[in-house]
């Protein structure tokens, strides 16, 4: 029973040690201020704030009894919110990025030392911007936010979102709208965060770009397609009047030469029109005659 005893009371002390020791969660908008207390405490002796940020180095503000105060490494903007002899607090004056990170206050009395424990997040709101791309198509973007914003869509777009992180931490969220049909109802953009639920629709048509150079295509294409059967045509035909006259050389003669040609010959030749032996016949007592 005595282990059973001393298992529990074990149990129960390091509970009371993690619940002690919880770290509290703080956000702040960028540019904002933010404030973090201690535990309530009387007759403290010294209290402390620990500061240790994502990035840059460690910085402290100290309290002693008797009005002594300490600071260490910490900026202007990281100071106590008011007389820290009875307001111990913490603020933080034009949030940025670099003061993310973890904060500890320490107090002390003839009792112990008690720990408050936080972690700031710094929150930037979404710039939302709505476009029509060169294809028509809605564009939703979240610029520079933290943390990343969702996006949907009314009607529901098959579109998945694609997110592009920054150097300083932020992220840009872009979704398109991809859904076949819309009913006839403009797309709706919704972005939400923790620091805003903003909504925006837009209409989009093909734009002019896109149709000019879909037009210039088929002009373009039509424009060959007329280029290869005239050549085609002019081949087909050429080959004709090549088999019809280029046996006898006749180019650059005139018609009264051409029957006198082939009266002499005795030869019946079809000049553009088919002519019948009677007509063959007139022309050549035409031709004697002269």
């Amino acid at each position: 029973s005595n282990t059973k005893q001393g298992s529990v009371s074990i149990f129960l002390l390091y509970w009371a040690v993690m619940l002690r020791e919880r770290i509290n969660r703080v956000f702040a908008n960028l540019g904002d201020s933010a404030v973090m207390t201690c535990p309530n405490v009387t007759k403290l002796t010294m209290v402390t704030w620990k500061i240790s940020p994502k990035t840059g180095g460690w910085c402290s503000l100290a309290h002693l009894k008797g009005h002594r105060k300490e600071r260490t490494n910490c900026s202007d903007r990281i100071n106590w919110r008011s007389r820290p002899e009875w307001d111990q607090a913490l603020e933080i004056r034009q949030v940025g990025m670099a003061d993310e990170g973890n904060y500890t206050c320490e107090v002390v009395n003839f009792d112990g030392n008690f720990h408050h424990h936080y972690h700031l997040t710094v929150l930037v709101s979404p710039r939302m911007a709505l476009y029509c791309d060169d294809h028509g198509n809605p564009v939703c973007e979240a610029e520079t936010v933290k943390p990343a914003a969702e996006i949907w869509w009314v009607p529901e777009s098959n579109s998945t979102p694609r997110a592009d992180s920054h150097d300083n931490g932020t992220v840009t969220v872009v979704s398109r709208f991809t859904a076949h049909s819309t009913s006839g109802e403009n797309p709706t953009c919704i972005v939400s965060h923790a620091t805003l639920n903003e909504t925006k629709s837009i209409a989009c048509f093909p734009s002019h770009r896109h149709l000019i150079r879909h037009t210039a295509i088929f002009v373009g294409f039509l424009i060959i397609v007329t280029f290869v059967a005239a050549i085609y045509y002019s081949k087909l035909h050429g080959y004709r009047y090549v088999q019809c006259g280029a046996k006898e050389n006749l180019s650059g003669v005139s018609e009264f030469e051409q029957l006198y040609y082939f009266h002499q010959k005795n030869i019946v030749f079809h000049y553009k029109n088919d002519l019948s032996p009677q007509a063959t016949t007139t022309a050549t007592k035409r031709t004697e005659n002269i």
